[in-house]
């Protein structure tokens, strides 16, 4: 079956290069980014990985905790790691899952027969605390991520939750949110003791920063 998005991710233990996990217990309290990667010492995933750890400090503000995974063993990946480093001007410390066997890549359906047998594509898993996936993307092995992109989801997504808000095309933190149509007017008085405006009776917008 196909992992649907409110879905509850499905949980393994693996080895990684920062030791075995279990990973609903290591997501533990806070939000997840999960991502695979064809192989290691391939050049795309090279920069991906790299662009991961520069942006640490923005997934840590954001309690999303980065974790990476490819078809190889944490042995090629510690020394992948080393290149990472070398090439993209970076230490990165978070952990990449082995999956030699691809046994995790084919629970979460990483594996594309029309790209590979035996490598992932490059799959985008963002699952919340309580271990439900938020959203999912794939690319192509051959185009890298927009991490721009997934911040900017990860943002949507948080500010969705706390202010029960949804948010329009290319919403970014600090731009007007939409009152889902869902809430009545009358509730939205309550709600959004601010005001908003009513564009539509369908399409109404509210300022969330103030």
């Amino acid at each position: 079956m196909p992992l649907l998005l409110g879905d509850t991710v499905p949980d393994f233990s693996a080895d990684t290069t920062t030791g075995r996990i279990t990973f609903h217990d290591w997501i533990g309290d806070d939000w997840a980014f999960f991502f695979s990667h064809p192989a290691d010492f391939t050049p795309v995933c090279t920069t991906e990985m790299g662009r991961t750890s520069q942006l640490s400090a923005e997934f840590t503000n954001r309690g999303v905790k980065p974790i990476g995974l490819s078809t190889d063993t944490v042995e090629e990946h510690l020394n992948w790691i080393d290149d990472v480093n070398d090439t993209q001007n970076t230490t990165l410390r978070f952990p990449i899952v082995a999956d030699p066997d691809c046994k995790i890549a084919k629970l979460y359906e990483m594996i594309h027969p029309g790209e590979s047998m035996t490598a992932a594509v490059r799959s985008v898993f963002i699952i919340d605390p309580d271990k439900k996936l938020r959203l999912s993307m794939t690319y192509p092995m051959s185009v890298g991520r927009n991490f721009d992109e997934i911040l900017r989801v990860i943002d949507a997504l948080q500010t969705s939750d706390a202010k029960g808000v949804a948010l329009p095309a290319d919403w970014r933190p600090g731009m007007s949110a939409i009152i889902p149509p869902s809430i009545t007017d009358a509730d939205a008085r309550v709600k959004f003791p601010q005001g908003f405006d009513t564009i539509r009776p369908y399409l109404r917008t509210v300022d969330i920063n103030e």
